[in-house]
């Protein structure tokens, strides 16, 4: 029987939720600010609503991708560049599915300016969200559980 390969524990995701959206936020506070002609504290509202509903999306989307990567007999932290592109790529489209709502109603846009909103910001994430897994999986790499070999 072969054994699955170690996947990152609730405690590491949580850690790797919590450390990406902040810096996120630290990242793109300022610039929505200037952008939208708007105070930090209304964007930084934004941003947290965004952010607090990014870590939901990230949490259950990361379980997902690393249950595939099991069943592949993959370690999630040992992913091609291929397989985090991919990753990288399809978070970002379940998150624009799920901003441009919230982005029409608190910034009082059309859905075509939500949109074009979401795709800059989208664009920065995609690249944020690769460098970051990157950085974070080297840091913080999944560690196999070796079971020892009983002789017979």
């Amino acid at each position: 029987m072969s054994q699955s390969p170690a996947m990152r524990t609730g405690a590491d995701r949580l850690r790797y939720t919590v450390t990406f959206e902040m810096t996120l936020l630290v990242l793109l506070v300022p610039a929505g600010a200037a952008f939208f002609d708007k105070g930090w504290a209304d964007i930084g509202l934004l941003g947290l609503i965004l952010s607090t509903k990014a870590m939901l999306v990230n949490l259950a989307y990361n379980w997902v991708f690393d249950h595939i990567d099991a069943r592949a007999n993959r370690i999630s932290s040992d992913r091609s560049t291929l397989g985090r592109i991919l990753h990288a790529v399809g978070f970002e489209l379940s998150l624009v599915i799920t901003s441009l709502p919230i982005y029409v109603w608190w910034l009082n846009i059309s859905l075509l300016e939500a949109l074009m909103t979401d795709l800059i910001v989208t664009s920065f994430v995609v690249a944020y969200t690769y460098l970051f897994t990157l950085g974070y999986d080297r840091l913080f790499p999944v560690v196999p559980v070796r079971v020892p070999v009983k002789a017979e």
